[in-house]
């Protein structure tokens, strides 16, 4: 599986099914700029993807506060993807989500993002995090039956973030409101002394 940390994100152009559950022909590159997480599920209409789909929705105004865009890719259709948000929740649908779903049809996206299963059929749960100049700065890839965590994307914005407007690095475990480390030998001396116990 590739690797397309530090690489500039292949942008791609597809059909999305936009929050007004409207179809728009888009691109990833229309949204540089702003941070994007870009996520990938398998397929609408199954088991796993839904709970994600929703706890990202859930929390989509704290992406937006961090300037940060959320769209979701499978290898559906627009028409699926219109159908399962027309679907209710408590049917097994996503209702009305407030960010875009992009079809995903001949699988293109996903090849190009190196996610497909190993038979081609769908694409496994992968996540990159894009900063405003289209360079990926994240990713992670889990198996089929493994969701995500929305708050461990959240982190990784803050943690882009925090590094862009300070130049400090973030350590493990680091959040928003703690404190970060200088990239030299001191730095991490300083950080140590006063952290390696809560590490």
């Amino acid at each position: 599986m590739a690797v397309l940390v530090g690489k500039q994100a292949p942008d791609f152009t597809a059909q999305f099914v936009m929050p007004d559950n409207s179809f728009q022909e888009s691109s990833l590159s229309a949204y540089r700029g702003k941070y994007v997480v870009l996520f990938f599920y398998p397929l609408d209409f199954t088991f796993v993807c839904p709970s994600e789909i929703i706890a990202f929705d859930n929390r989509i105004a704290e992406f937006k506060e961090r300037g940060c865009e959320v769209l979701g890719v499978s290898v559906d259709s627009h028409f699926t993807h219109s159908a399962w948000r027309n679907t209710a929740v408590e049917n097994g649908g996503i209702g009305a989500v407030q960010f875009p779903l992009v079809a995903d049809l001949t699988k293109s996206i996903a090849s190009d993002y190196d996610v497909l299963t190993g038979d081609g059929a769908v694409a496994y749960r992968g996540l990159f995090l894009i900063d405003k100049e289209g360079k990926v700065r994240h990713q992670i890839v889990n198996d089929l039956p493994l969701g995500r965590s929305v708050d461990e994307a959240l982190r990784m914005v803050d943690a882009l973030q925090f590094h862009e407007q300070h130049g400090e690095v973030c350590p493990a475990n680091w959040s928003k409101g703690k404190a970060g480390m200088k990239p030299n030998a001191a730095g991490v001396a300083s950080y140590l002394k006063d952290n390696a116990s809560s590490l």
